[in-house]
Order: C-alpha cells, then sequence, then structure tokens
C-alpha cells in the first residue's frame, strides 16, 4: 500500500487535517449542547448594584464607523452614570476627530472622554491605544470595543452580570456577529466562520474545559488584572489572544457570555481581509512561542490545551493542507506517483463531511442563519475559503520569521472599513 515517501507524505498530511476537522467537531457539538443549556435559563438576570465601567475604543482613521459605534454606546441599556465612553483617537489623518468632537457637543451631559493622540504619544497600534486609555479611565472594569462595533443594548449589561457573579473571572467575553454579511460571498464565508470558530468553538471550550480566549472586541477585565500584569503588551499584535494566557496563568478564567452580543463590519475584500488575517496569524506566532515553555508545565492548567489547539491549527493543519494540495497538484501533472488513492480519498472525504456537519450545526443556533442558500456556501467554503486561510497562514509565518531575522519592528495593521 505504502510504496515511497509520497504515500507517507499524504497519509500523513490528510491525518492531520482530519484530526483538526474532528477537534473542532467535538467543540462545536459541545457548543450545541452548551446552547440548549443557555436557552433553557429563564431566571432573571438582576444585578442589585451596578459597578462603574470604563469603555475603550480604540480607533484608528474611523470615520466611516466611529459615529455610529459611539452613538450605539451611549444607548445601551446601563445607567449612564454609572460608565464612560473613551476613544482613543490614535494619531488618524481623517475627519475622525470632528466627528467625535460634535458627537460630545450633542451630549454634554455624558461621560464621553476623545483622547486625541499624535505620532509621539500614539500611533503605535492597539495594545498602545488601550494602554493610553486605561491611564484615563476610572472604572474597576473595562470594557473593551473596536471602532467598527455596535453592540446591542444589553451587552455591556450581561458581560457585567456575568463577571459580578463569578469572582474567579478574569474577564468575560460576549459573541460578535458580522453586520454587513449579505454584502457579497466573502462576507457570507467570513460571517458562517463567525459562527463556527467563534460562537460555538468558544461555547464548546468553555463547557468541556471552562477555558476562553478573549476575541478582541465585546469583552470585560477587571482592572486589578490589568494594573498587576502592567497592561497590554506592546509588542503583540494580536493583543486579546496574548492577554488571555496571562490572565490564565494568574490563576482566574474568562467566562463565555452568549447573551452579550455585538455587530462588527468584516472585510469586504480579498486584499482587505489578507492583511487583516495575516496579522492574526503573526500574533498568534508571537503568543504560541512566547508561551510554548508552558505546555510542558503542569501547573499551566487550561493554557496547556491552547498552547496544543494552536500547534494543531497554525501549524499541522497547516503544513497538512499545503503538503496535500502540492503533492495533488505534483501527481495532476506527472510529475510523482501515489499509490493510496481510495485511502486518501476516504480520509479526504470524511474530513470534508465532517467540517460542512460542523458548519451547518454552528449556523442552526442562529435564526435564519440555516437556510438553502448558507448549505451550498458551506459546501464551496472548504475549497475556497479555507484554501486563502492556508495561503494566509504560509504568508503569515513567512512575515514573521522575517520579522525574526531581519529584526525588523512589527506593524500592527488596521483593518480597512467600508461605506
Amino acid at each position: 500500500m505504502l510504496q515511497n515517501i509520497y504515500d507517507y507524505l499524504l497519509l500523513g498530511s490528510l491525518l492531520s487535517i482530519w484530526l483538526v476537522v474532528l477537534l473542532n467537531m467535538v467543540l462545536v457539538n459541545a457548543g450545541f449542547i452548551a446552547y440548549l443549556k443557555y436557552s433553557r435559563k429563564q431566571e432573571k438576570r438582576v444585578l442589585e448594584t451596578l459597578p462603574f465601567v470604563s469603555i475603550l475604543i480604540p480607533a484608528h482613521n474611523e470615520e466611516k464607523v466611529i459615529g455610529m459605534t459611539v452613538e450605539s454606546m451611549l444607548n445601551l441599556n446601563y445607567d449612564p452614570e454609572k460608565y464612560e465612553i473613551i476613544v482613543i483617537n490614535d494619531n488618524s489623518n481623517d475627519n475622525s476627530a470632528e466627528i467625535l468632537k460634535k458627537i460630545q457637543e450633542k451630549n454634554p451631559h455624558r461621560n464621553l472622554t476623545v483622547i486625541n493622540t499624535d505620532n509621539i504619544t500614539g500611533g503605535k497600534g492597539k495594545s498602545n491605544a488601550l494602554n493610553i486609555g486605561l491611564e484615563r479611565s476610572k472604572g474597576q472594569l473595562l470594557a473593551i470595543y473596536d471602532a467598527d462595533n455596535t453592540p446591542e443594548k444589553n451587552a455591556l449589561y450581561e458581560l457585567v452580570y456575568e463577571i459580578e457573579n463569578d469572582s474567579k473571572a478574569g474577564a468575560v467575553i460576549g459573541k460578535f456577529r458580522c453586520r454587513n454579511k449579505n454584502r457579497n460571498l466573502l462576507t457570507r464565508f467570513i460571517n458562517l466562520e463567525g459562527l463556527y470558530f467563534q460562537w460555538m468553538a468558544q461555547a464548546g471550550r468553555w463547557q468541556l474545559l471552562k477555558l476562553c480566549t478573549i476575541p478582541g472586541t465585546n469583552f470585560i477585565i477587571r482592572r486589578s488584572i490589568l494594573n498587576e500584569i502592567g497592561g497590554w503588551d506592546t509588542k503583540a499584535i494580536t493583543e486579546d489572544t496574548e492577554i488571555s494566557f496571562r490572565i490564565y496563568r494568574m490563576g482566574y478564567h474568562i467566562r463565555f457570555c452568549p447573551y452579550s452580543a455585538s455587530w462588527e463590519q468584516e472585510p469586504e475584500t480579498i486584499p482587505v481581509w489578507l492583511k487583516q488575517r495575516k496579522r492574526w496569524v503573526k500574533g498568534n506566532y508571537y503568543v504560541m512561542i512566547k508561551n510554548f515553555k508552558y505546555l510542558f508545565d503542569k501547573d499551566a492548567g487550561p493554557v496547556r490545551f491552547d498552547i496544543l489547539y494552536f500547534l494543531a491549527i497554525y501549524v499541522f493543519f497547516f503544513i497538512g493542507a499545503v503538503v496535500s494540495d502540492l503533492l495533488f497538484i505534483l501527481g495532476l501533472g506527472g510529475f510523482i506517483e501515489t499509490h493510496i488513492i481510495g485511502y486518501s480519498l476516504l480520509l479526504w472525504f470524511m474530513a470534508y463531511v465532517l467540517f460542512v456537519l460542523s458548519v451547518l450545526i454552528a449556523a442552526s443556533i442562529e435564526k435564519g442563519e440555516l437556510n438553502v442558500s448558507n448549505f451550498f456556501i458551506v459546501l464551496l467554503m472548504y475549497f475556497t475559503y479555507c484554501k486563502l486561510w492556508t495561503i494566509v497562514a504560509v504568508m503569515g509565518l513567512i512575515s514573521y520569521m522575517g520579522d525574526i531575522f531581519f529584526k525588523r519592528e512589527v506593524k500592527w495593521y488596521k483593518t480597512e472599513r467600508f461605506d
């Protein structure tokens, strides 16, 4: 059966892909169980006293979305005297400052602060902007939202409720949804990806392991933790993932709250998507390598699972995807010969079926998402959108290694917005 090195490479690559897809299937099914539990809960979620919360919104050249974002923050179902909004307008050269000033003038009695930085004090990425906002904030709890987010009215209250009722929760995360999902095929893919990897996988990880990773927006964190760890790591371009690891190493956990939702704008073109995802990949390589030593630390707790998960996704899965695609192309061109076509097709088909089922299960928990259109999009997704992720993984790894080799300064790329 296995007659040459290409057979072993093909079988190994397909097993890598299959095992990662199976792992995500387990998480999604656990997430579905968690969803059933959440949907059955009928108790009143009432806080006798509301703590003061500081909402931080880092923004760089966000004139297309910042007005809608701040207006949604002003209309949250939370006592206006119990929260402040701090927008860090970080070295913007567009019309953001003027838009924010007009909103302040319309709402003179609200706790709305705008910090305008320049290229000396700011312009150094999201982590630096958040640290600037942290210094000016007053709340013992800090909620973080990206500049393109429009949270639902109860989003903040639900986050606060969870963290106030769990003294071991260092942070609580909500879910985020794609508000421009119907713009084109790419945004339809991203919408399903969010349901699959963010909503259901996070819920599944919490259900099985009491483990979540901060997604970067729509989350709340204790000020005491930020003070103890010195704020956000300015070298991390995925500051959300990096700080998640530090929270767990301090002995806290991160809760998942499905009742808190925020809607955000996703990339609408391939070039913008590639740049954003490449930043994610580079940032996650940084976090993975920074925390790799904890994989062998028996006291590291659930952090070890996340390190293994990152290794599975960013090493084994993508190496498997690249190798299998390369062998397929070489075999198609007649440059190599393999002898396990039947076995390889079976493994590939099993992985494909598991992937499709996982995404459809994730789509089923959101009203209107499990439909005929999305069914065919999921069938197409494996051969198109997932292959784009393979390209991004390779680009991100090459760029990350280049930064290390050439000692380049890592720059934070801000996702471009659309009208």
